[in-house]
């Protein structure tokens, strides 16, 4: 209990980045601000791939190639969601593939977790943004994406340039790198991991077809809600599934409370940039707090331009059909594991009467 409160309270660890905050403040800030004065959402995917490329750091060693993983990774993810959008079926495929990646990265610590957070992340936008706004072609999403990326790239050279680095730092030996990651792999059980990645591969495929099958208006709000609740920690426990679900529930309608009340774009955009800013230079180290932060800092972006704020019933009842799925998963998830103990303990106890 002490170490669970311990870890909770030490989420960010070390002074507050200011330069990557306003890296990342002014990266989302110039996209969006085009949006309001157009009125065109596709800078809406710019700001959108210039937040995922400011999750990086440009100061750390692995800063400006890890900007380029997001941005690049991320556009696929964006482009690929969208272009599934139409196919029931594709969407199950495709989301039970990010899914199982995104349990699979996570294998390796929290710092590769979080690269697949962010690719999970973009897809659900891909998906949820489809017949919503001007473009209809997921080429032209992938493009503002990287250029939304590229531009916050452009940010960061000039604040290494300001520091006295160099513009791209020397690359590591991607041996050392495949050494450290095994290492982190061999830490975690596998039957713990497999369990895990087959409710996250179950719990997003599942989401992706339902959004897909019933052409639900901002599906985001159901597919971003599943996977918040399935990063957190549950631990086995069914208390701790039912809080986190209830958590990413309240989140969601605090999110929507908010957009409803306000209903204008650039007193969004006025709060958003801000938080954006801030929330960058108090990035969590806590791997469940980073999810908090990172996904509800991607549904404000994707809706920061939104018209339609008057619709809120269809958000709340996407984000109550995640959390009811999400929460069902983890039931099925509970009960295998508990069905897995209960044979272990059996076959245990049958050899030592042998």
């Amino acid at each position: 209990m002490r170490q669970a409160l311990r870890d909770t309270l030490s989420w960010h660890a070390g002074p507050p980045a200011w330069g990557p905050a306003l890296v990342a403040g002014i990266g989302c800030a110039l996209p969006l601000l085009l949006g309001l004065f157009s009125g065109h959402t596709g800078f809406l995917w710019a700001s959108l791939g210039a937040f995922q490329a400011a999750q990086a750091s440009p100061l750390h060693r692995f800063g400006m190639l890890r900007m380029l993983l997001l941005t690049g990774l991320g556009a696929c993810s964006a482009g690929l969601g969208f272009w599934s959008a139409s196919d029931p079926l594709i969407s199950l495929g495709l989301f039970a593939a990010f899914g199982f990646l995104l349990a699979w990265l996570q294998r390796f610590g929290s710092e590769a977790g979080k690269q697949g957070l962010g690719l999970a992340l973009c897809l659900c936008l891909g998906q949820g943004q489809y017949g919503i706004g001007n473009l209809n072609n997921p080429y032209a999403i992938a493009t503002l994406f990287i250029l939304g990326g590229l531009w916050v790239m452009l940010l960061a050279f000039g604040l290494r340039g300001l520091h006295g680095l160099r513009m791209w730092p020397y690359m590591p030996r991607f041996i050392g790198i495949l050494k450290v990651l095994r290492r982190h792999a061999r830490r975690l059980p596998r039957r713990q991991w497999r369990l895990h990645a087959l409710g996250c591969t179950l719990a997003l495929g599942l989401a992706g077809m339902l959004v897909s099958l019933a052409g639900l208006h901002h599906g985001y709000w159901l597919t971003l809600i599943v996977v918040t609740t399935l990063q957190l920690e549950f631990q086995g426990s069914l208390v701790r599934a039912l809080q986190s679900s209830l958590a990413s529930l309240a989140a969601a309608g605090l999110l929507i409370l908010l957009g409803h009340s306000l209903q204008d774009p650039p007193l969004m955009v006025a709060i958003l940039v801000p938080l954006i800013a801030i929330s960058r230079a108090l990035q969590a180290n806590h791997y469940g707090v980073f999810v908090m932060q990172t996904t509800l800092s991607f549904v404000l972006l994707a809706e920061s331009l939104s018209l339609d704020w008057q619709l809120a019933q269809p958000r709340l009842l996407n984000a109550l059909f995640g959390v009811v799925l999400a929460l069902c998963v983890a039931l099925l998830m509970y009960g295998l594991r508990q069905l897995l103990e209960n044979r272990a303990r059996h076959s245990t106890a049958t050899r030592n009467t042998r």
